[in-house]
Protein backbone atom coordinates (compact mmCIF):
# COMPACT_ATOMS: atom_id res chain seq x y z
CA UNK A 1 0.00 0.00 0.00
CA UNK A 2 1.19 3.28 -1.10
CA UNK A 3 1.42 5.97 2.18
CA UNK A 4 0.96 9.75 0.80
CA UNK A 5 3.07 12.35 3.17
CA UNK A 6 -0.15 13.18 5.11
CA UNK A 7 -0.48 9.25 5.84
CA UNK A 8 3.57 9.67 6.75
CA UNK A 9 3.51 13.20 8.59
CA UNK A 10 0.21 11.49 10.79
CA UNK A 11 2.02 8.67 12.01
CA UNK A 12 4.98 10.18 12.99
CA UNK A 13 3.22 12.33 15.77
CA UNK A 14 1.17 9.67 16.56
CA UNK A 15 4.04 7.11 16.70
CA UNK A 16 5.27 9.46 19.10
CA UNK A 17 2.44 8.32 22.10
CA UNK A 18 0.09 6.73 21.98
CA UNK A 19 -3.34 6.99 23.99
CA UNK A 20 -1.76 5.19 26.96
CA UNK A 21 1.94 7.29 27.24
CA UNK A 22 3.92 4.24 25.25
CA UNK A 23 5.26 4.56 22.42
CA UNK A 24 3.18 3.10 19.30
CA UNK A 25 4.43 -0.02 16.95
CA UNK A 26 4.98 -0.44 13.63
CA UNK A 27 1.72 -3.03 13.86
CA UNK A 28 -0.15 -0.59 15.40
CA UNK A 29 0.70 2.20 12.52
CA UNK A 30 -0.08 -0.37 10.18
CA UNK A 31 -3.28 -1.22 11.40
CA UNK A 32 -4.22 2.35 11.23
CA UNK A 33 -3.62 2.23 7.55
CA UNK A 34 -5.35 -0.74 7.12
CA UNK A 35 -8.18 0.65 8.48
CA UNK A 36 -8.48 4.06 6.42
CA UNK A 37 -7.84 1.50 3.00
CA UNK A 38 -11.06 -0.45 4.58
CA UNK A 39 -12.96 3.13 5.09
CA UNK A 40 -11.85 4.42 1.76
CA UNK A 41 -12.46 1.11 0.09
CA UNK A 42 -16.06 0.86 1.56
CA UNK A 43 -16.48 4.71 1.01
CA UNK A 44 -16.53 4.12 -3.21
CA UNK A 45 -18.56 0.84 -3.30
CA UNK A 46 -21.30 2.04 -0.69
CA UNK A 47 -21.26 5.72 -0.70
CA UNK A 48 -20.41 7.73 2.80
CA UNK A 49 -23.91 7.65 4.64
CA UNK A 50 -24.54 3.86 3.38
CA UNK A 51 -20.82 2.73 5.20
CA UNK A 52 -20.82 2.06 8.91
CA UNK A 53 -18.02 1.68 11.64
CA UNK A 54 -19.04 -2.32 11.48
CA UNK A 55 -18.97 -2.55 8.03
CA UNK A 56 -15.07 -0.65 8.31
CA UNK A 57 -14.10 -2.91 11.40
CA UNK A 58 -15.40 -5.96 9.38
CA UNK A 59 -13.73 -5.47 6.09
CA UNK A 60 -10.33 -5.00 8.02
CA UNK A 61 -11.27 -7.88 10.32
CA UNK A 62 -11.13 -5.97 14.29
CA UNK A 63 -13.51 -5.76 16.26
CA UNK A 64 -15.60 -2.16 16.76
CA UNK A 65 -13.62 -1.51 19.97
CA UNK A 66 -9.92 -1.63 18.55
CA UNK A 67 -11.44 0.91 15.65
CA UNK A 68 -12.12 3.46 18.33
CA UNK A 69 -9.06 2.83 19.84
CA UNK A 70 -7.55 4.23 16.68
CA UNK A 71 -10.26 6.95 15.36
CA UNK A 72 -12.73 8.64 17.72
CA UNK A 73 -15.67 8.15 15.44
CA UNK A 74 -16.53 7.97 12.26
CA UNK A 75 -15.63 11.47 10.78
CA UNK A 76 -12.05 10.83 12.26
CA UNK A 77 -11.47 8.31 9.90
CA UNK A 78 -13.49 9.96 6.83
CA UNK A 79 -11.06 12.83 7.40
CA UNK A 80 -8.35 10.71 7.16
CA UNK A 81 -10.03 9.19 3.95
CA UNK A 82 -10.12 12.91 2.55
CA UNK A 83 -6.19 13.31 3.28
CA UNK A 84 -5.50 11.00 1.05
CA UNK A 85 -7.40 12.18 -1.81
CA UNK A 86 -6.23 15.72 -0.97
CA UNK A 87 -2.51 14.21 -1.53
CA UNK A 88 -3.33 12.65 -4.10
CA UNK A 89 -4.74 15.76 -6.22
CA UNK A 90 -1.64 17.76 -5.05
CA UNK A 91 0.21 15.19 -6.97
CA UNK A 92 -1.72 15.45 -10.42
CA UNK A 93 -1.09 19.17 -9.54
CA UNK A 94 2.76 18.20 -9.42
CA UNK A 95 2.73 16.21 -12.80
CA UNK A 96 0.83 18.82 -14.25
CA UNK A 97 3.08 21.52 -13.40
CA UNK A 98 5.85 19.61 -14.52
CA UNK A 99 4.40 18.79 -17.91
CA UNK A 100 3.65 22.16 -18.68
CA UNK A 101 4.82 23.68 -22.34
CA UNK A 102 7.32 26.02 -21.80
CA UNK A 103 5.63 29.62 -22.53
CA UNK A 104 1.95 28.17 -23.27
CA UNK A 105 -0.27 29.59 -21.15
CA UNK A 106 -3.72 28.70 -22.42
CA UNK A 107 -2.81 25.06 -22.88
CA UNK A 108 -1.51 25.37 -19.29
CA UNK A 109 -4.96 26.64 -18.53
CA UNK A 110 -7.04 24.28 -20.63
CA UNK A 111 -5.11 21.16 -18.95
CA UNK A 112 -5.89 23.11 -15.51
CA UNK A 113 -9.47 22.70 -16.14
CA UNK A 114 -9.33 19.55 -16.90
CA UNK A 115 -7.02 18.23 -13.48
CA UNK A 116 -9.46 20.21 -11.95
CA UNK A 117 -12.36 18.39 -13.08
CA UNK A 118 -10.66 15.19 -12.60
CA UNK A 119 -9.14 14.71 -9.27
CA UNK A 120 -12.03 16.86 -7.51
CA UNK A 121 -15.32 15.93 -9.76
CA UNK A 122 -13.88 12.37 -10.66
CA UNK A 123 -17.29 9.68 -10.79
CA UNK A 124 -16.13 7.68 -7.88
CA UNK A 125 -19.09 7.89 -5.18
CA UNK A 126 -16.93 9.06 -2.19
CA UNK A 127 -15.91 12.19 -4.38
CA UNK A 128 -19.54 12.23 -5.35
CA UNK A 129 -21.15 12.23 -2.20
CA UNK A 130 -19.05 15.05 -1.32
CA UNK A 131 -21.48 17.56 -3.28
CA UNK A 132 -24.28 16.30 -1.91
CA UNK A 133 -25.96 19.23 0.27
CA UNK A 134 -26.53 17.12 3.34
CA UNK A 135 -22.49 16.27 3.33
CA UNK A 136 -22.17 20.36 3.46
CA UNK A 137 -19.55 20.37 6.40
CA UNK A 138 -17.37 17.35 4.80
CA UNK A 139 -16.97 19.55 1.74
CA UNK A 140 -15.94 22.69 3.38
CA UNK A 141 -13.37 20.71 5.12
CA UNK A 142 -11.94 18.93 2.31
CA UNK A 143 -12.48 22.60 0.10
CA UNK A 144 -10.06 24.38 2.98
CA UNK A 145 -7.96 21.79 2.78
CA UNK A 146 -7.30 21.24 -0.66
CA UNK A 147 -6.92 24.71 -0.90
CA UNK A 148 -4.29 25.40 1.44
CA UNK A 149 -2.28 22.68 0.19
CA UNK A 150 -2.44 23.63 -3.48
CA UNK A 151 -1.98 27.44 -2.79
CA UNK A 152 1.53 26.58 -0.99
CA UNK A 153 2.15 24.12 -3.94
CA UNK A 154 1.85 26.90 -6.47
CA UNK A 155 2.69 29.68 -4.96
CA UNK A 156 6.63 27.60 -4.38
CA UNK A 157 6.86 26.15 -7.69
CA UNK A 158 4.30 27.36 -10.85
CA UNK A 159 4.04 31.05 -9.58
CA UNK A 160 7.94 30.94 -9.67
CA UNK A 161 8.28 29.90 -12.77
CA UNK A 162 5.70 32.17 -14.23
CA UNK A 163 7.41 35.24 -12.62
CA UNK A 164 10.45 34.62 -14.28
CA UNK A 165 9.09 35.42 -17.64
CA UNK A 166 5.85 37.33 -16.90
CA UNK A 167 5.03 40.28 -14.84
CA UNK A 168 3.09 38.68 -11.65
CA UNK A 169 0.20 41.14 -11.14
CA UNK A 170 -0.58 39.88 -7.56
CA UNK A 171 0.84 41.08 -4.18
CA UNK A 172 -0.54 38.29 -2.04
CA UNK A 173 -0.22 35.15 -4.42
CA UNK A 174 -0.47 32.47 -1.48
CA UNK A 175 -3.90 34.02 -0.70
CA UNK A 176 -5.54 34.52 -3.69
CA UNK A 177 -4.33 31.17 -4.70
CA UNK A 178 -6.25 29.84 -1.98
CA UNK A 179 -9.24 31.96 -2.34
CA UNK A 180 -8.89 30.74 -6.23
CA UNK A 181 -9.15 27.40 -5.72
CA UNK A 182 -11.97 27.52 -3.28
CA UNK A 183 -13.78 29.28 -5.59
CA UNK A 184 -13.34 27.35 -8.33
CA UNK A 185 -14.19 24.24 -6.65
CA UNK A 186 -17.07 25.76 -5.21
CA UNK A 187 -18.44 27.10 -8.51
CA UNK A 188 -17.85 23.99 -10.60
CA UNK A 189 -19.65 22.15 -7.76
CA UNK A 190 -22.87 24.30 -8.14
CA UNK A 191 -22.11 25.01 -11.94
CA UNK A 192 -21.02 20.98 -12.92
CA UNK A 193 -21.82 21.91 -16.97
CA UNK A 194 -20.02 25.11 -16.70
CA UNK A 195 -17.42 25.04 -20.23
CA UNK A 196 -14.17 24.94 -20.03
CA UNK A 197 -13.70 27.94 -21.67
CA UNK A 198 -15.10 29.56 -19.21
CA UNK A 199 -13.37 28.33 -16.65
CA UNK A 200 -10.14 29.08 -18.32
CA UNK A 201 -11.37 32.55 -18.67
CA UNK A 202 -11.83 32.80 -15.17
CA UNK A 203 -8.83 31.96 -13.93
CA UNK A 204 -6.78 34.01 -16.25
CA UNK A 205 -8.61 37.41 -15.68
CA UNK A 206 -8.77 36.01 -11.54
CA UNK A 207 -4.79 36.08 -12.22
CA UNK A 208 -4.15 38.68 -14.65
CA UNK A 209 -2.32 36.08 -16.46
CA UNK A 210 -0.35 37.50 -19.75
CA UNK A 211 -1.71 35.37 -22.61
CA UNK A 212 0.23 37.71 -25.51
CA UNK A 213 3.40 37.08 -27.57
CA UNK A 214 3.29 33.15 -26.21
CA UNK A 215 5.99 32.87 -29.17
CA UNK A 216 8.39 34.65 -27.73
CA UNK A 217 7.77 34.22 -24.31
CA UNK A 218 8.80 29.62 -25.12
CA UNK A 219 11.80 30.35 -26.75
CA UNK A 220 13.07 32.73 -23.60
CA UNK A 221 11.75 29.94 -21.52
CA UNK A 222 13.05 26.91 -23.03
CA UNK A 223 16.50 28.82 -23.39
CA UNK A 224 16.03 29.19 -19.66
CA UNK A 225 15.65 25.63 -19.13
CA UNK A 226 18.84 24.74 -21.37
CA UNK A 227 20.87 27.12 -19.54
CA UNK A 228 19.96 25.88 -16.07
CA UNK A 229 20.36 22.34 -17.87
CA UNK A 230 23.80 23.10 -18.14
CA UNK A 231 24.64 24.53 -15.45
CA UNK A 232 23.79 21.33 -13.74
CA UNK A 233 25.92 19.05 -15.41
CA UNK A 234 28.53 21.48 -15.46
CA UNK A 235 27.97 21.14 -11.25
CA UNK A 236 27.64 17.59 -11.39
CA UNK A 237 30.93 17.52 -13.47
CA UNK A 238 32.66 19.50 -11.36
CA UNK A 239 31.92 18.19 -8.41
CA UNK A 240 32.75 14.45 -9.74
CA UNK A 241 36.36 15.75 -11.02
CA UNK A 242 36.91 16.89 -7.05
Amino acid sequence: MRLTWVDIVSMEVKSIMSANGKTESAEAIARREEIVEAARELFEERGLAHTTVKDIADRVGVTRSLFYHYFPDKDAVTEAVLDAYIEEFREMVGHWNEGREPGNVRKALHDCIRMLRRGVFDKGQFRSDLIRNENASLYLVFSARSAEVLARYLTETTAVDYERFHELDIENVYDMFYMLIVGMVGYVRSHPDAPDELLENLIAQTLHLDLDNEALTAEAETGWHKATAGAKVSVTYGATAL
